[in-house]
């Protein structure tokens, strides 16, 4: 496969990483090629958004990407993951992103340490990423965290369902796990899911309500392994309320928090 050539040097500076982790990682389950237009699309998008985070002079982002179309539940992306600035061995720096992926086919998740490049390559819903800057202080800590590897994966729990409830210690999804990953950043006796998703609570984060009737609940829990309701309470399971953590609603929440500091919104990056 060629790759263009003015998208050679983005290749090697943002897929120094992916080389060690699965082919597959990160990309979705369809069982369709990587194209060399998806790669172009993809590495072009991971270029902007890389150049984008070195103008912007942050050391932690939370950087979403549109993996899925999720529109008719009016939620806008899919996928979150922390990214941050680390030293390329080259003496500049470059990002990475730390997220949790399902392994495909399965109920079981892993966390990965991404490039940009690997992060991005997927045949995407839109090719476009948004990325929130949390405050200095905020970005210390997480950064902190990201940096000790027994603490990275801390919360990390095996179990995956899409749809995880986002008070569950059942199952737990990739955008719950970011969070949950805050929270243990944020406040030292943060040790448990439990306590994390207190914490969450008593920052006031609430998550997105998704209406799933029961032909669409049975249609995808016998035909989708990493799809699961049994873990959300029945009185909001049977009047189809499906509460999970999505980006949207992470996203909001910490625009109307103290995390972030006051005037910073999320940055786009297109295409």
């Amino acid at each position: 496969m060629r790759i263009p050539k003015k998208l050679a040097s983005a290749w090697l500076l943002l897929c120094s990483v992916c080389l060690s982790t699965p082919a597959l990682a990160g990309r979705s389950c369809d069982g369709k090629k990587v194209t060399a237009q998806i790669m172009e699309r993809g590495l072009t998008l991971a270029e902007k958004t890389l150049n984008s985070l070195n103008a912007s002079g942050h050391k932690v982002v939370f950087l979403a990407r549109a993996g899925q179309d999720l529109s008719k539940y009016g939620v806008r992306y899919s996928h979150l993951g922390l990214a941050y600035q680390v030293d390329d061995g080259q003496g500049g720096l470059t990002w990475r992103v730390l997220h949790k992926l399902n392994e495909c086919g399965t109920s079981h998740s892993a966390i990965y340490r991404q490039g940009l490049g690997d992060f991005f390559l997927d045949d995407l819903w839109k090719y476009e990423a948004v990325w929130l800057a949390p405050s200095p202080q905020v970005q210390e800590n997480v950064l902190q965290l990201l940096q000790d590897p027994a603490r990275a994966i801390g919360m990390h729990h095996r179990p995956y369902s899409i749809v995880s409830y986002y008070r569950g210690l059942k199952y737990q999804q990739s955008n719950q796990w970011a969070i949950e990953t805050l929270a243990a950043a944020m406040e030292p006796d943060v040790t448990s899911r439990e306590k994390a998703q207190e914490w969450l609570n008593i920052k006031g984060y609430q998550p997105t309500t998704l209406a799933l009737g029961m032909l669409t609940r049975l249609g995808a829990r016998v035909t989708e392994a990493n799809v699961a309701f049994d873990d959300h309470p029945n009185e909001k399971r049977f009047t189809d309320r499906i509460e999970t953590v999505t980006v949207d609603s992470v996203f909001s929440w910490l625009l109307g928090s103290k995390l972030i500091s006051p005037g910073t919104r999320p940055t786009l990056v297109r295409f």
